[in-house]
């Protein structure tokens, strides 16, 4: 006789939420902050207020990058708590309507009429709210929006993010530094990249790919804005 044995799955959805802001706030530190150390140092400032720059740019978009989380996740929490209010109210007002649906949702998805009245019946009597949240509206706890979680971790990822550029510039003279923070953030975002690819299993090379065009695009535009002003600041 075969003994029944355990087949363990490790899934990587319960990552979305925190893996998209981690990725998104060090990302963008990387990008915006070694774009404004590229244009200010093309157009020829001196090292202290490069720095400076840079310094501040690290600040302002951690602040940014948390409120801006914060306010859409925080959106998005409140579309999901109205519609489960609604749906909530619907159950008590017309739970034969509901109970259609739900049935009408598992024959869409492939389960006989006969089959599926009696899947949404058992999932009424267990958890009814949680049963049209899930198959009706999609929300579920793993992909449930967390403002709070996002805020701190995009801020906490971003000023990472920004540190990077920011150190490789203050290891560098002024005249360097475009170049300089240029191949090392190319760099930096490579890695990161590789990183975000493993943690969601996504493919190696278009993760890579997609981050460092996106980052050279950013550097060579500031590098020519700051070139063509000219201005010490």
């Amino acid at each position: 006789m075969l003994q029944g044995s355990r087949h363990p799955e490790r899934h990587r959805t319960n990552r979305v939420g925190w893996l998209r802001a981690a990725v998104l706030g060090a990302n963008d530190g990387i990008v915006s902050t070694a774009s404004l150390l590229v244009g200010v140092a093309a157009a020829e400032a001196d090292h202290g207020a490069i720095m400076l720059a840079g310094a501040a740019g690290l600040v302002a978009g951690a602040m940014s990058m948390a409120a801006g989380e914060y306010v859409s996740v925080s959106s998005q929490a409140d579309t999901e708590q109205a519609d489960l209010a609604r749906e909530r109210q619907e159950l008590v007002d017309d739970a034969a309507a509901e109970l259609a649906e739900l049935s009408g949702i598992y024959v869409h998805r492939g389960l006989d009429p006969v089959l599926a009245r009696e899947v949404a019946l058992q999932l009424t009597r267990h958890d009814a709210l949680g049963a049209h949240a899930r198959d009706e509206l999609g929300i579920t706890e793993v992909l449930a929006a967390r403002p709070v979680q996002a805020a701190l971790t995009s801020a906490s990822m971003f000023s990472v993010g920004a540190a990077l550029p920011l150190l490789t510039a203050s290891l560098l003279p002024a005249s360097r530094i475009a170049l300089g923070v240029s191949f090392s953030s190319l760099l930096f975002l490579g890695v990161l990249g590789g990183v975000s690819a493993r943690a969601g299993g996504a493919r190696l090379s278009t993760a890579i790919l997609r981050v460092t065009v996106w980052g050279a695009l950013a550097m060579a535009a500031t590098a020519l804005i700051g070139s063509l002003l000219g201005i010490s600041v």
